[in-house]
């Protein structure tokens, strides 16, 4: 249950209701009220909510703000509400002050919700699909990809969470450009076993990896593709090699807590003519032209920055149609209500033109959203890590796991906001301290377990507390923390509506901060009765349960001992 919404609503209808006697009364104008907001003050001395109905009606009811605000609250009778009581503030605000028997029944809605609590269902059980990483499966996965992974899960959480019917998404690209230079890659490395004067292209693949499959193969195989010809052998090493790979991005994957529920491959577009559809769809509705030998597609027309080539003079597609086909199949195929891509910020240009694509062959463009992720620097001892993927010498995932605790890496990357440039401090990532922001939350968790535990061994425990001595929670630090623990649920709505996991991480960072906070205000073991003791133990207990709802949506343990 959302705590806060239902308060939200539950107070503008009793505004409506105000305003609906003083019209009866004809004390106002029966005319239409103008839209009006319920909010939460950043002051909390100016209420619990805040309301600027006063204020947008004065005009349309042709009163001052004031006399309107007293009138109204004559006509809102607070008594058997949530709210205890409400003051008209500057030019016309109205604050309302929530009961302490709200604070304690946000704390039992924690309790009695337990795993499922801050769930909504704002998605209505929509159809979504959420891609991301889709690395190229010609090599190992790399830092950004790390970052991809950790974002594209997470929001896929959160929009579980938040009640759309969510189905994760890998695109493995096993067709085209970066296919043709993998199989040179390995054709070199073949070869050059048997005669060293083979010369790699600069542009190849240089990575060990490359080295490695090769000489597999020569080992199952010997010399026997070294006379045959070029495309008989460059079809054989790549089969061999390319299942590997992708076999290997979906272990290292599941080593990072990210399993998908499809792995869709570029091929089959292919080879169920899909890809040559879009060529033909287009040129039918009369999309393209032909220029120096090569179809365009007459993006412009369709409000991208300017026409992009389909088809290349040689007859080759080039790669954007496979992607206008494997777009057009999520949405239209297999009709997702919604689908999100993450993808590199490298790809803000390319964007415009898939969505022009789309909207030319009748896609409702709107259904598809994409995520632009920045770029990560890896810092050790304050200096940035260079890295090179083509000499072989980057940082892939796996090696990043080995050198820090997945539980790091998982909450580091949705530290940020996908659009902002990220440096990952290595350093802080292994540091068992307060600075370092998956350690402290963890700790908090941990610390509240070891005060159970202690409790328990004294002879209480959750389970013997009365939810009745909720509503003795008064102190600031109690009521601070109550008001974050009823925020959970729109949190993570907002989470989900601005697909920015880092909005669960800053909450959970909080939370832990707070609980500190309390913990060191409020003494549970000396509290001054009984009564405040149980209530005490039962909000500790409340944001130990938030703070493994939290972990858990971010696949960071939870540990109960550190």
């Amino acid at each position: 249950m959302d705590c806060i919404k239902q308060a939200s609503e539950t107070l503008r209808q009793l505004l409506l209701d105000g305003l609906g006697q003083l019209v009866a009364a004809e004390k106002i104008p029966a005319v239409p009220i103008p839209s009006f907001q319920v909010e939460i003050p950043a002051d909390k001395a100016h209420g619990d909510f805040a309301a600027n109905v006063v204020l947008v009606s004065a005009k349309v009811f042709r009163m001052a703000p004031k006399k309107i605000a007293v009138l109204l609250l004559e006509a809102v009778p607070l008594e058997g509400t949530i709210f205890e009581r409400a003051e008209v503030a500057g030019p016309g605000f109205l604050n309302f002050f929530l009961k302490q028997q709200w604070f304690a029944d946000v704390v039992q809605t924690v309790l009695t919700e337990k795993e499922q609590y801050g769930k909504t269902q704002t998605g209505c059980g929509k159809r979504v699909l959420v891609e991301f990483v889709s690395a190229n499966p010609t090599g190992p996965m790399h830092i950004g990809n790390a970052r991809g992974g950790a974002l594209g899960d997470s929001l896929a959480e959160i929009l579980s969470w938040t009640g759309w019917n969510v189905e994760r998404e890998f695109y493995v690209n096993d067709a085209g450009n970066q296919i043709e230079k993998f199989a040179t890659s390995l054709e070199v490395r073949y070869l050059q076993h048997f005669d060293s004067s083979v010369e790699m292209p600069e542009d190849a693949y240089q990575g060990a990896d490359i080295v490695e499959y090769a000489e597999n193969f020569i080992a199952e195989h010997g010399d026997a593709y070294v006379q045959t010809d070029a495309k008989k052998r460059r079809d054989a090493l790549v089969a061999y090699a390319l299942p590997q790979n992708i076999a290997g991005l979906e272990r290292d994957l599941k080593k990072y807590r990210i399993v998908y529920d499809n792995w869709f491959r570029e091929s089959t577009l292919h080879q169920n003519g899909r890809v040559q559809w879009v060529i033909d769809e287009l040129t039918r509705r009369g999309c393209t032209y032909e220029k120096e030998g090569a179809i365009w597609f007459q993006a412009e027309q369709f409000g991208a920055d300017k026409d992009f080539v389909l088809v290349r003079a040689n007859g080759i597609p080039t790669y954007v149609v496979p992607d206008i086909a494997y777009h057009y199949d999520k949405l239209m195929v297999r009709n997702f209500d919604k689908a999100i891509d993450i993808l590199g910020a490298d790809h803000h240009g390319y964007v415009p033109r898939l969505k022009a694509a789309l909207k030319a062959l009748g896609v409702d463009t709107d259904r598809l959203d994409v995520v632009l992720m920045q770029m990560v620097m890896l810092m050790r001892d304050g200096e940035a890590i260079k890295l090179s993927k083509r000499s072989g010498k980057a940082i892939t995932l796996v090696t990043l796991l080995d050198e820090i605790p997945l539980d790091a890496a998982r909450f580091f990357f949705n530290t940020r906001e996908a659009n902002s440039h990220f440096e990952f401090d290595l350093d802080l990532a292994v540091e068992k301290s307060s600075q370092n922001p998956v350690y402290y939350v963890q700790y908090a968790h941990a610390r509240i377990c070891s005060l159970m535990r202690t409790m328990a061994e004294e002879g209480l425990t959750q389970e013997q507390c009365d939810a009745k001595n909720l509503t003795l929670l008064t102190h600031p630090t109690e009521i601070e923390l109550i008001r974050h623990l009823a925020t959970l649920p729109s949190e993570l709505d907002t989470a989900a509506r601005q697909y920015d996991p880092s909005r669960v991480t800053k909450y959970v960072v909080e939370l832990a901060t707070m609980f500190h906070r309390f913990y060191d205000a409020c003494s549970m073991k000396y509290a001054e009765t009984s009564e405040i003791q149980q209530a005490r133990l039962l909000l500790s207990g409340a944001v130990c349960q938030v703070i493994s709802n939290c972990l858990r949506i971010l696949k960071v343990t939870c540990p109960e001992k550190m």
